[in-house]
């Protein structure tokens, strides 16, 4: 029996059709993966189901007694929608009221259906540790694991039949990550789970059946097994092709000599009575990617703020170039700021929505230089030339662009002052496999011509294996192993880094599951 059935859904925003004679089913108790990359079609489709997307949706939609979706009166969805259909948004913290509390969220879902139950119960049965603890707090004071995990509780708090997960995972650490996603297991157990991700090995991991999508058209539906094993259409080949792998290939380390881009020193910063970190040391030596890995609230980004300026330390030392760096406004400090660039998770929210691409790549050369207007403006054209974007680019918004697209424009104005050290904190963590790999690409072809040092931040262990020579493992503020790239993730001396690599999904179906056994303790 199946859960859900679509047959020959279009979508069309303003008479242009996104989606086209999209089919495929939700077979109960299953895990079904929706995958394709941005802009395919997936997000849509679900959305359109519940009526959400504004658009002009046809073609039939069908629950397990009938129920049909796409004509249904808006009075019909809005009993659909939460009691009979569940959805998991991405962004957990966007779907919580920050002033309410995570218990009356709990009550208000309850109270939309009128169902009745015990919020500590709710909270408990979607994994949350101390429940009454959670319920009473607000969800700026959760993780991200945590308010995943709550937004679970809501979408599941009426028993829905069918679970939409819109891309649960992405930017949660390798270790909440394995969390949530033997949850999703145990949820499809009793229900059906609609799953949209770019992630293949978290399809691999937890999915039964796929559904591919490109360019808003179904291209190839298989059982999860079949697809990675013998995909028949090319774009799939594709997609699975783009997956890292830790043993994908070891990364040279480079020969530095002595000279050393940045460092810090016994770095110890505190928050209040918690320590962030704890006598951390780590050296960047120049023209050298340095990897930092480790769960959220390891420290990684602490880090990243103490070499930019923005953390106090209230212990030890930092430097860039073998210059001190102080958080301050002075003449010295903000040159030194100039010396190193940054590129950020959220490639959207990096940029000015007001201001164009040109213009913005231009502005570290309009505070940090004399340059003529004339001499700027050659320059940001071949900084988009170096990061592959159409110089034409220069006089586009940020809306105009893909994600790819915004990230090469944050990797051009990055590198635009030429820095002793390029800090890339989580640069491809939204991204899907294929444009994750053109940045990855991207990244070693400006690397190997510019020759800047990178401390490399990701929670994607298979992502560090592709572009770091060394890497350094933090855990609770302090450095638990680094060394060579190949031997700490090919042969890793602390438990720790262990579980992290366990706890990384890769991208085949079969070791996955003989992995999770194991893990479970069931060989």
């Amino acid at each position: 029996m199946n859960a859900l059935e679509i047959r020959n859904v279009s979508v069309s925003f303003n008479g242009a059709e996104v989606t086209h004679d999209v089919s495929f089913d939700v077979p109960a108790s299953s895990v079904v993966a929706l995958v394709g990359e941005s802009g395919s079609g997936k997000s849509v489709t679900a959305l359109s189901l519940l009526g959400l997307t504004g658009a002009s949706v046809t073609g039939e939609a069908h629950l397990a007694d009938g129920t049909e979706l796409i004509s249904a009166s808006p009075q019909l969805l809005r009993s659909v929608r939460g009691k009979r259909i569940g959805m998991i948004f991405q962004e957990s913290m966007g779907a919580f009221d920050p002033m309410y509390t995570i218990g009356y969220h709990v009550r208000e879902a309850m109270r939309a259906h009128g169902t009745e139950a015990s919020v500590t119960e709710v909270l408990k049965k979607a994994g949350l540790k101390d429940p009454e603890r959670i319920a009473g707090s607000y969800p700026h004071q959760l993780s991200g694991g945590q308010l995943q995990r709550a937004m679970i509780a809501l979408a599941t708090v009426h028993s829905p039949e069918l679970l939409i997960a819109d891309e649960p995972t992405t930017a949660l650490d390798v270790t909440v990550q394995a969390g949530i996603l033997d949850l999703l297991r145990d949820i499809a157990e009793e229900r059906a789970v609609l799953l949209i991700t770019h992630d293949m090995g978290v399809v691999a991991d937890v999915a039964t059946h796929v559904v591919v999508m490109k360019d808003g058209r179904v291209v190839e539906t298989a059982g999860v097994r079949d697809l990675f094993e013998n995909p028949q259409h090319p774009y799939t080949r594709t997609l699975l092709e783009s997956v890292p792998r830790i043993t994908d290939r070891a990364v040279d380390e480079q020969d530095a000599g002595e000279t050393v881009a940045a460092r810090v020193e016994h770095a110890r910063v505190e928050h209040g009575s918690t320590v962030a970190l704890d006598d951390v040391s780590l050296t960047i030596p120049a023209h050298t990617i340095v990897g930092l890995v480790g769960e959220s609230g390891s420290g990684k980004s602490t880090i990243a703020n103490v070499l930019t300026g923005a953390q106090k330390l209230a212990g030890g030392s930092a430097e860039v170039a073998g210059t001190a760096v102080v958080p301050g406004t002075s003449r010295q400090q903000r040159r030194l700021r100039s010396r190193v660039g940054v590129v950020f998770q959220d490639p959207a929210g990096s940029l000015n929505p007001r201001r164009t691409i040109g213009a913005q790549i231009a502005q570290p050369f309009e505070l940090h230089t004399r340059l003529s207007r004339r001499d700027i403006a050659r320059k940001v054209d071949e900084l988009l030339e170096d990061v592959q974007l159409p110089v034409e680019f220069a006089r586009r918004f940020p809306r105009e662009l893909s994600g790819g697209q915004k990230q090469r424009v944050a990797i051009a104005r990055a590198l635009a002052l030429e820095p002793d050290l390029l800090i890339a904190d989580e640069p491809t963590s939204a991204l899907d496999v294929s444009v994750q790999t053109g940045i990855l690409d991207l990244l070693a072809d400006l690397h190997e011509k510019r020759q800047f040092a990178s401390l490399f931040i990701s929670h994607d262990l298979a992502v560090i294996s592709q572009v770091a020579s060394r890497v350094v493992v933090l855990r609770d503020g302090r450095v638990v192993e680094e060394g060579e790239t190949g031997r700490v993730l090919g042969a890793p001396s602390s438990d720790y880094t262990r579980s992290l690599i366990e706890a990384a999904p890769v991208p085949d179906p079969v070791e996955q599951k003989l992995r999770r056994e194991k893990s479970r303790g069931y060989r």
